[in-house]
């Protein structure tokens, strides 16, 4: 038998392990309204990306975006408000993950329980395979540079922000928790503080045999409209080969994969290790030293709390203060919950909001 990558995307293989795919990205459990909420208002915007300009696979530089602006905004003109980017996890985009947070309703509901008043803004990074996994690559687009640049930007432009670093909170779940880590270590004089929910894809891919129905499927993909029609996990391989492997020179996907013809590819391999946050983390210690408040939650049944656990031991060996909560529940269970009870208040207490405290 040949020895063949087994190459993973944590994120879809593990916490989506005890319930089917799609289902699992909307199953959660809601918080109850809150008595005496104030309704925020909506806005949903096109931010272009100058990052995602000339990508080869032709998604989309204009972004949608949705934009929560605070009971206050409307009203009080003279005030200016702290920002939380949260990033969505793969398969799904904002629209949808503004409904597995139940937004508007469970920042409403922080709001009413004595959070403070935040723009909460959920941008979209849905591609050609379903998930741009917040990388730099010129496949799928600079969707890391998207995030932290083009993004943070326009939002300090068009609305009345605090535009600091520590008025600025970077939160994603899953694959967007995979995005708040690789972005929040690489982009610390943008964001002040950082919250990771159940991130996937923190390791570097292990090696093993790899069914040969998925390894056949992905070799008749012949062009990008192909990929809508893929199995979820098979779809999920071609989104991390187009975020980690782009290959210019390699039409129509503009991607490698792991293997080729049965064999193992170790160019490739080491090219997904390098995107592998428990691989790079060292390199940015300094940049994490300057956060100040990180925090990590994870389900205890999901299968990302290994790598969560580990993430939390790494920033400990350094002296980096940060707090971690294995909470019960699956993957998806309380991602409401915690974005409304522990997320809201979490950037409460960590932002800055006084625009003369820089």
């Amino acid at each position: 038998m040949r020895t063949r990558i087994l190459f993973y995307v944590t994120a879809l293989t593990l916490s989506l392990s005890l319930a089917p795919p799609l289902a699992a990205q909307v199953q959660t459990e809601v918080p109850s309204p809150v008595p005496g909420s104030k309704p925020v208002m909506v806005e949903r915007i096109k931010v272009h990306g100058a990052a995602l300009e000339g990508n080869l696979e032709g998604n989309a530089a204009d972004r949608d975006v949705l934009v929560f602006l605070p009971p206050s905004y409307a009203k009080e003109r003279a005030r200016r408000y702290p920002v939380v980017y949260a990033l969505h996890g793969y398969s799904i985009g904002a629209e949808q993950w503004a409904q597995e947070i139940h937004a508007p309703q469970t920042i409403e509901g922080a709001f009413a329980q004595g959070a403070s008043e935040i723009i909460v803004v959920l941008p979209d990074s849905k591609t050609v395979h379903n998930g741009s996994m917040y990388s730099s690559s010129v496949t799928t687009g600079d969707f890391e540079q998207f995030i932290s640049r083009d993004l943070v930007a326009y939002i300090d432009m068009h609305y009345r922000t605090i535009p600091s670093r520590t008025s600025r909170g970077l939160v994603g779940h899953s694959m967007g928790g995979y995005g708040a880590t690789r972005i929040g270590m690489k982009h610390a004089d943008v964001f002040g503080s950082l919250y990771i929910m159940s991130p996937c894809c923190l390791s570097a891919r292990g090696v093993g045999r790899n069914p040969s129905e998925l390894e056949q499927t992905l070799e008749k993909v012949k062009s990008p409209a192909d990929s809508a029609a893929l199995p979820f996990f098979a779809r999920a391989q071609l989104a991390a080969a187009a975020a980690w492997s782009p290959n210019p020179k390699n039409p129509p996907l503009y991607l490698d994969l792991p293997t080729k013809q049965g064999e193992t590819q170790p160019d490739v391999l080491a090219r997904w290790a390098a995107n592998a946050p428990l691989a790079f983390s060292d390199q940015y210690v300094g940049n994490l030293r300057r956060y100040r408040a990180i925090a990590i939650d994870v389900g205890d049944q999901d299968g990302l709390r290994v790598d969560a656990g580990k993430l939390h031991d790494i920033f400990d060996r350094y002296g980096i203060t940060n707090a971690f909560e294995i909470y019960p529940g699956t993957h998806t269970s309380k991602v409401a919950d915690r974005f409304q009870n522990h997320v809201m208040t979490f950037f409460s207490g960590s932002l800055t909001f006084d625009a003369r405290r820089r």
